[in-house]
C-alpha cells in the first residue's frame, strides 16, 4: 500500500515541512501532485516526477525532481512552485487568521501531464498551512491614509 506523508501535517505556511512517499516499488517511476483551491475557489497546482529509491520511497528533500513543475532537489518545491489553472491569477491568502490553506498532495503511477489525473491514484494525503500561529491577535490599522494589520503574538 502506498502511503503519502506531510510531517508535520499542520504548519505555518513559512516553515518547512517533509513530504514522502512509502511503499512504492524500486525505480517505480511516479508523478506527485500538489494542488489546493484559494478564498475564490480558483484551482492551484503543482507537480514534478520522480524514480523511487530503492526501498521504495521518494522524498523531494533528497530525490531530484526528474521534470513537470520544477527539477533537481527542492525539498518544498511542490508548494513553492504552486501555479494557477487561470492565467494571470495570484495565490493570496484573504483570511489569513481564520483558515489554513488545505493542500492536498497526490501520487500517481507513471508520468501523469493532465489537469485532473484520477485513473492511477496511487495515495493521498491533505496538510494544512497556517498564515497565523495559535493566539496571535490581529488589530486593524487605520490612520489616515494608511491602512494595515498589526499582529500580537500571545
Amino acid at each position: 500500500m502506498v502511503e503519502v506523508t506531510v510531517t508535520p501535517q499542520s504548519s505555518l505556511a513559512d516553515r518547512p515541512v517533509q513530504i514522502r512517499v512509502r511503499g512504492l516499488s524500486p525505480s517505480q517511476l511516479v508523478t506527485l501532485r500538489a494542488w489546493l483551491k484559494d478564498e475564490q475557489g480558483e484551482c492551484f497546482q503543482s507537480r514534478a516526477f520522480f524514480r523511487a529509491d530503492g526501498a521504495g520511497e521518494v522524498d523531494p528533500g533528497l530525490h531530484a525532481a526528474l521534470g513537470g513543475s520544477y527539477t533537481g532537489v527542492w525539498p518544498m518545491g511542490l508548494l513553492w512552485f504552486l501555479q494557477p489553472d487561470t492565467l494571470f491569477r495570484r495565490l493570496v491568502k484573504r483570511d489569513v487568521a481564520g483558515s489554513p490553506f488545505r493542500v492536498r498532495l497526490e501520487v500517481f503511477d507513471g508520468i501523469s501531464l493532465g489537469m485532473e489525473p484520477r485513473e492511477q491514484l496511487l495515495g493521498s494525503c491533505e496538510a494544512e498551512r497556517w498564515y497565523v500561529g495559535p493566539g496571535v491577535q490581529r488589530v486593524p490599522i487605520r490612520e489616515g491614509r494608511v491602512r494595515g494589520a498589526l499582529f500580537l503574538p500571545p
